[in-house]
């Protein structure tokens, strides 16, 4: 089911019109894709402030116009047409794809729906190293990456690196950041059909690519410490998935850290059922937590993956993967297959920002002012319930009722402000209902902007939704 919900301020007439002439562009545009299902009457009435008569007369009416279908006991769905097959605008599997957050940003608002590093004057460090490659190396950046010299895979083995443990630079892959990395890992290890594990609210990019490559979802129940390894053990034996995707450090957007026991069980389940690991640790790697990593105790199956976009520069698009023993070139060339290739000017830029120490100096100076971006939201946020840290840059905020997800989302956009709500990290069909939305801090680059929009969305959450009321 989707968790549209229609602009009334778009266009003017009665209400239960305007609904429908909404459902009608969102469907042209295939913001609805043919087969989506209408979010129930009484919800959408609840969600947007009118009574459920005004919303049943625009289903009627869209129902009338040949959009969608009604189906007693089954809901409202819409129909599949040739316009709404190949549409001027966004295609139905571009609308899938892209989540519940818009394809291009709209100009005007706070960023709270991201989480990239935040600007403290890194481009300094950048544009004194690209100056140095485009001196000492022109005919490196005049052809196609076609070697992999040693210092690039010396970078990734220090930047994964946990503590004193580093994975074998033998295992090391640089890749066009953390994304395709996991993508070429799963192209190696998984095959169209093939199945592969993620909690029920993830980093759900990551399924959403899979799934364009044939892959198929199995959700795993998870709580405060991560994914619960009795439900891991149940999915494998009942739907035989092939890798499971894990965040075990400050899981995005739970922010919940796997004690060292649950990792290690996971493993042996993995072990037993011969499941590959994929662990996304860019978070965790701004986070001193002192726990072994999968890829620590098990590195014979956990592809351990990890970039600079949250603590240095997203725009740098540096990434490495840790593979397994024998993977690594099987991996490099499917990251060649799935992206394209390495360009030889970032894989060099990262390689020396890490070499050099400065991205470490970087990283140090985005995480203190995550710092002190994470207690003003303990400030504003004080009373309400919400999960944080003070070195990462975004919060798992539960809503007081009667707030729900999608609505608080919209509100907030009325606001000017973009923040994402849960269904932006569902990695499938999930029914479970967690009534939190993740608000990122990190893009403002001001501290006062970043006052400004926190302030804002608490304003909201005292006024409840009867503050964000729709026009009669």
């Amino acid at each position: 089911m989707t968790n549209w919900l229609p602009d009334l301020q778009a266009s003017d007439g009665p209400l239960y019109v305007r609904i429908a002439d909404q459902i009608e562009r969102a469907i042209n545009t295939g913001a609805l894709a043919s087969g989506a299902k209408l979010p129930p009457q009484r919800n959408l009435a609840y969600d947007i402030g009118v009574t459920i008569g005004t919303v049943s007369r625009a289903y009627s009416m869209v129902r009338e116009r040949g959009l969608v279908s009604g189906e007693v006991g089954r809901g409202t769905y819409v129909l599949g047409t040739p316009e709404n097959d190949n549409p001027a605008g966004i295609d139905p599997i571009s609308a899938r794809l892209v989540g519940t957050r818009a394809a291009n940003a709209p100009p005007g608002k706070l960023r709270f729906d991201t989480t990239a590093a935040t600007d403290i004057g890194q481009s300094v460090a950048v544009t004194d190293i690209l100056a140095a490659i485009c001196r000492e190396q022109p005919n490196e950046i005049a052809s196609y990456t076609r070697n992999f010299p040693r210092h690039w895979l010396e970078a990734g083995q220090r930047w994964l690196g946990s503590g004193s443990w580093q994975p074998s630079i033998d295992s090391i892959v640089p890749t066009l950041g953390a994304h395709a990395a996991i993508v070429a890992a799963v192209s190696v290890i998984t095959s169209p059909g093939d199945r592969i594990v993620f909690e029920h609210v993830t980093y759900s990019q990551i399924s959403r690519g899979t799934a364009l490559l044939g892959r198929q979802t199995a959700l795993v129940e998870s709580d405060a410490y991560g994914v619960i390894p009795e439900d891991f053990e149940r999915v494998c034996v009942q739907q035989h998935p092939k890798a499971a995707f894990l965040m075990s450090t400050a899981q995005n957007p739970t922010l919940a850290i796997m004690p060292e026991d649950r990792r290690r069980a996971i493993v042996a389940i993995a072990k037993r059922h011969n499941v590959w690991l994929i662990e996304d640790n860019l978070y965790g790697a701004t986070v001193d937590s002192g726990i072994p990593l999968l890829a620590e105790i098990a590195p014979d199956r956990t592809f351990l993956v990890g970039g600079l976009s949250k603590s240095v520069a997203a725009g740098v698009r540096g990434g490495w993967v840790a593979c397994p023993p024998h993977l690594a070139q099987r991996v490099r060339i499917a990251h060649k297959m799935v992206s394209g290739g390495l360009p030889f000017l970032l894989a060099e830029l990262a390689a020396r920002l890490v070499l050099s120490g400065k991205a470490d100096a970087i990283r140090n100076a985005v995480a203190d002012e995550v710092q002190a971006r994470e207690a003003i939201v303990r400030d504003i946020f004080a009373g309400l319930d919400f999960v944080s840290h003070p070195r990462v840059p975004f919060l798992w905020l539960k809503l007081p009722d009667p707030w729900l997800s999608g609505t608080f989302r919209q509100a907030a956009f009325a606001e000017d402000i973009l923040i994402d709500d849960e269904d932006e990290f569902k990695a499938g069909r999930s029914e479970k209902t967690f009534h939190r939305v993740r608000i990122g801090f990190s893009p403002p680059v001001d501290r006062a902007d970043v006052v400004t929009g926190l302030a804002r969305l608490r304003r909201l959450l005292e006024h409840g939704p009867t503050g964000y009321d729709s026009p009669a």
